[in-house]
């Protein structure tokens, strides 16, 4: 301790900044503003995973420390790829990439947390040097991590640096998937064809044919091949795939194929193929999923498209055809898992438990809720790294929580811990989006803006995840952004017209026109959401609450009875006030959600059915 409320420790300090911020700021504000959120919430996110601590994010810099500096650089490590994704999602002039640096030294740790020091200067002095979307380490980091994370490191030399006495020795940090020294290793030869492992891996693996140009102009190729390139890559974000890469898929090009033997050679389940025909002003798009082990037909859709503009089709049918097959696999890998005898690998049981997680949710079951766990735990343990696991764990301990069907901090708290450990160990979509949810039904109040913020994140680094949409349109109603929500639902419906889990999507739209009171439009969609889902819980509270809206007390009555049925702990929820409501912390959403809250009140009798007439 140097003097009263000051503390001396050695720490690994990251400094970020966004590069051509002001920029950016000068062509459009509001889009820049919405980035840097979505940009910090994956900051946040891994720091927190890492066991850092964010010290400050003013303006669009990021400083945090950490008590190791293996912690921080696999944070940086973990951040850039899911930052890059997102400005990779923007027009090019409109990417909002960082720099990191981090340094491993003492700081001056005042009692409020703020740190000061020379460690300081030096972490932001390494950030000026790396490249955008890249990350510099200090010769301190280097020695202290290498062997340690799964990175290489290209020494830069001594370098000059302002304010600084003596210059600074940079490390250049790129991912691997295994650290490399300084010298460089011997190079292994080359595997040919025959020694490829091509088993099939543990995830559902895809290969995406080029499509079939059936126009008769060669100059519609291009707009062919651009579509088959595009579903690659649009099926590559999703974590739970393994996808076959272009330049093998490609080499099928122009050659009549047994769809068994591209399975057998590429070591893939699953094949994707389509053609496309253009007459006039009009073009079809057909594309048919199959099944490489068995040959049959698992799913098959077409097109048609007015060619206004090439680009714009090529982007819709693209994203149609990726939303409605990605669905299509997830429901063939479940039958698969359910059909299969015998005892399961980790990843079996882990994908058993997701959709297990899933049937609890849609049914309102607790047993189902319970063994969903027990699955997921038990993959787990066989496999610490399987995030299909962690999101398991996570998907059932939420739903726990937020009906407190259990001790809800302790559920929560190992909800939360899953998806953080799931969105540590890689790109999880689904983790990201629990975590989201998680964050708007803490037990010690909702975090809305922070709910909505991860929310985003989860849709903007895969806009095709059908579950990551329909969270993201429930989050953006409740947190004051309805019509957000709806714009973001209505598109998810486009583009996976044939989702076998459409029923959160109806009630998250009807809840989304709740919050605009639009009670009429809100009760149409929720009768959706109970046909699909009859025991569906969620739907019926929704359901409730609209019709307080409507002022129809014998409707909100029946569809309160419902819902206490399939949840008993619902009524005993309601008695007290809102469970998810920050005290002291309101936002643009506070409204809506305690106007809801009272509806669903005096739906179940609980409070005086003139306390709505206000709130209409």
């Amino acid at each position: 301790m140097t003097q009263a409320g000051l503390n001396s420790r050695l720490v690994a300090i990251l400094a970020a900044d966004a590069t051509g911020y002001s920029r950016l700021m000068s062509l459009d504000e509001r889009a820049t503003v919405a980035a840097l959120d979505a940009a910090r919430a994956v900051f946040r996110t891994q720091i927190e995973a890492q066991m850092g601590r964010v010290i400050d994010m003013a303006g669009d810099s990021v400083l945090a420390v950490f008590g190791t500096a293996a912690g921080a650089v696999s944070a940086a490590l973990a951040i850039q790829p899911q930052v890059n994704a997102l400005a990779d999602a923007e027009v090019e002039d409109r990417r909002m990439r960082f720099r990191i640096g981090i340094h491993l030294g003492d700081v001056i740790e005042k009692a409020d947390g703020t740190v000061y020091g020379d460690g300081v200067n030096i972490a932001a002095r390494l950030e000026g040097l790396a490249e955008p979307g890249g990350i510099t380490v200090s010769d301190a980091v280097h020695g202290a991590v290498r062997g340690k994370v799964a990175a290489a490191f290209e020494d830069q030399g001594e370098q000059p640096v302002k304010n600084i006495a003596h210059p600074v020795r940079a490390w250049r940090v790129r991912a691997e998937v295994a650290a490399v020294s300084a010298a460089t290793p011997t190079p292994k030869p080359t595997a040919t064809v025959a020694e490829i492992d091509l088993s099939l891996p543990d995830k559902p693996s895809i290969a995406v044919l080029p499509f079939t140009n059936m126009s008769g102009d060669p100059e519609q190729e291009y707009f062919t091949d651009g579509i088959s390139e595009d579903i690659i890559t649009e099926l590559s974000r999703f974590q739970s795939l393994f996808v076959i890469a272009r330049n093998s898929s490609f080499t099928y090009k122009g050659r009549a194929v047994d769809i068994k033997q591209v399975g057998r050679e590429l070591g893939v389940r699953y094949v994707l193929e389509g053609s496309i025909r253009k007459a006039g002003n009009r073009v079809r798009v057909t594309a048919q999923l199959i099944d490489t082990l068995s040959g049959s037909h698992l799913w098959a859709e077409k097109y048609d498209r007015v060619l206004e503009d090439i680009f714009a089709v090529q982007e819709e049918v693209t994203e149609c055809i990726v939303g409605a097959m990605a669905l299509q696999v997830d429901v063939a890998e479940s039958l698969r898992m359910r059909r299969r005898p015998g005892k399961l690998s980790a990843y079996e049981l882990a994908v058993r438990g997701q959709h297990l997680a899933l049937e609890s949710q849609e049914k309102t079951d607790l047993s189902l809720r319970n063994e969903a766990l027990r699955l997921g735990r038990e993959a787990l343990a066989l496999d610490p790294q399987s995030v299909q696991a962690l999101e398991a764990i996570a998907y059932a301990q939420w739903q726990h929580s937020f009906f407190a069907s259990g001790d809800r901090m302790k559920v929560w708290q190992e909800a939360m811990d899953a998806a953080m450990r799931g969105i540590a160990l890689g790109r999880s979509m689904n983790c990201h989006g629990m975590r989201a949810q998680l964050l708007a039904c803490a037990p010690a109040g909702a975090r809305w803006d922070e709910a909505r913020i991860e929310a985003q994140l989860t849709w903007r680094l895969n806009p095709q995840d059908a579950m990551g949409l329909s969270g993201a349109g429930y989050i953006l109603a409740s947190a004051g952004e309805p019509m957000e929500a709806i714009r973001l639902l209505e598109r998810l419906l486009r583009i996976s017209p044939r989702n076998p889990h459409v029923w959160p999507v109806y009630t998250n739209l009807a809840n989304a026109h709740l919050a605009l009171r639009q009670y009429a439009e809100g009760i149409e969609w929720v009768r959706r959401a109970t046909n699909a889902a009859p025991d569906y819980v969620h739907a019926f509270m929704v359901s409730a609450a609209l019709h307080v809206g409507q002022s129809d007390l014998a409707g909100a009555g029946a569809a309160m009875r419902r819902a206490v049925e399939l949840q008993p702990t619902l009524h005993r929820l309601l008695a007290r006030p809102s469970p998810y409501e920050a005290p002291h912390t309101p936002n643009a959403g506070t409204a809506s959600r305690q106007r809801q809250h009272t509806f669903l009140r005096i739906a179940a009798g609980l409070e005086d059915p003139r306390a709505a007439d206000a709130l209409r």
